[in-house]
């Protein structure tokens, strides 16, 4: 029987080591498996390609049973886990608080527990404002990469 925790394994032992890492696996009720996974400099086509086949290959004939998706995470995905969080260090994020509060800033100090968001406040005819707000992940209801097309 395939399980999350099953392909999981699979995929950890085979990306370690790759600079790839594991962002997500997800097993639906109608048999689909997606695996998501990326890396600092982004994932190609072919590292997608290649987990995908070992997958397969690994489940053997119970791979017939189920459709199996490897990807990257979406631009509009939120952020997962502490890799993520590292690969887009200095970028501009919306943070969701578990309040429902949006703010939006440039991440740093990342750890595997939380990061500092700075937020420039703009005022007509003032300097603008800088603070620097720490947050914990567990304080969080998502993390999203501001998409900018400048």
């Amino acid at each position: 029987m395939v399980t999350k925790d099953h392909i999981r394994k699979l995929v950890e032992d085979h990306i370690s080591g790759t600079g790839i890492f594991l962002v997500d696996v997800r097993l639906s009720s109608t048999g689909r498996i997606t695996v998501l996974i990326d890396r600092p400099e982004g994932v190609r086509i072919g590292d997608c390609a290649s987990l995908s086949r070992f997958i397969s290959n690994e489940l053997g004939d119970e791979a017939e049973e189920h459709e199996l998706n490897v990807s990257s995470p979406g631009l509009d995905m939120p952020l997962l886990v502490t890799e993520q969080y590292l690969k887009n260090e200095g970028r501009e994020v919306e943070v969701v608080t578990n309040e429902g509060e949006k703010i939006n800033g440039i991440m740093h100090n990342v750890t595997s527990g939380g990061f500092d968001l700075r937020v420039v406040r703009k005022q007509k005819g003032k300097e603008p404002e800088t603070t620097v707000t720490s947050f914990n992940n567990e304080d969080l209801k998502s993390v999203r990469v501001k998409i900018s097309f400048k």
